[in-house]
């Protein structure tokens, strides 16, 4: 028996893909949002074979701010629990270069994704219940100059789920907040990843799911990562400045 949707945005991810199969296992109707959603028609019907719940493919642009709202209120079903898995890694030498490459990831990476989750928010408060988790990254821990825009807008992201999960606490509604760390995906492909910090989509989508059902705040996927950065963090700035991580 379903359990209501799970809605998946960003769905071409290979993290959502895995988010996706790990809810669709525990028996929740999935609805996966992307651009051009009907290329994921193979996956609908693989996900739909394999777990014996239905799969629906919904169109989402998640820069078109404007349409958010509109896309929320189409869905044929308000989700139960909705992912937002939408990001971009970009490339810090370019973006400090070029300001609207720098727009385009702040945009993909915070102003998005927020706008989305929202027009979520409000739907879910209004509701009284449900869970809403984002994909933020350790990324926004501390500003480093490897990769400061970036991590700028993941900062922003952390800041907003955190606010978002303070208002909606007495609503009714979850907010989780998930730092995953490296994880090996297309997007990393070729990225030269230390192995003990780097996660699977699998474990991403495992600890995103143990996370909803046991109203997780925030999550580091792989622990060691608390650690990591609880030391980063307590460099002083005179010394961290120093540095080029």
């Amino acid at each position: 028996m379903s359990k209501g949707p799970a809605l998946i945005l960003g769905a071409r991810s290979d993290i959502a893909m895995a988010v996706a199969h790990r809810f669709a296992k525990a028996g929740y109707d999935i609805q996966l949002a992307a651009r051009n959603s009907e290329s994921l028609n193979i996956d609908k019907c693989d996900i739909e074979l394999r777990y014996e719940i239905a799969v629906t493919l919904h169109n989402f642009d998640a820069l078109d701010i404007g349409s958010h709202k509109s896309f929320v209120d189409k869905l044929p079903q308000l989700p139960t629990v909705a992912l937002c898995a939408v990001g971009l890694m970009g490339e810090q030498t370019e973006s400090q270069k070029n300001i609207l490459a720098a727009a385009q990831l702040i945009r993909s990476n915070f102003e998005g994704p927020a706008s989305i989750l929202a027009a979520l928010a409000n739907r879910f408060e209004k509701r009284g219940s449900g869970t809403l988790v984002g994909i933020s990254s350790v990324a926004g821990e501390r500003g480093r100059a490897t990769n400061y825009i970036y991590g700028s807008a993941k900062a922003g992201m952390t800041a907003f789920l955190s606010g978002l999960r303070n208002r909606l606490a007495k609503n009714g509604v979850h907010v989780v907040t998930v730092l995953p760390g490296f994880v090996a995906t297309k997007m990393t492909d070729g990225m030269d990843l230390p192995i003990r910090l780097t996660a699977e989509p699998e474990e991403v989508a495992k600890a995103v799911f143990k996370a909803v059902k046991k109203s997780k705040n925030t999550i580091y996927v792989k622990p060691i990562w608390w650690l990591i950065m609880i030391i980063i963090k307590s460099i002083p700035e005179r010394i961290f400045k120093k540095f080029n991580i």
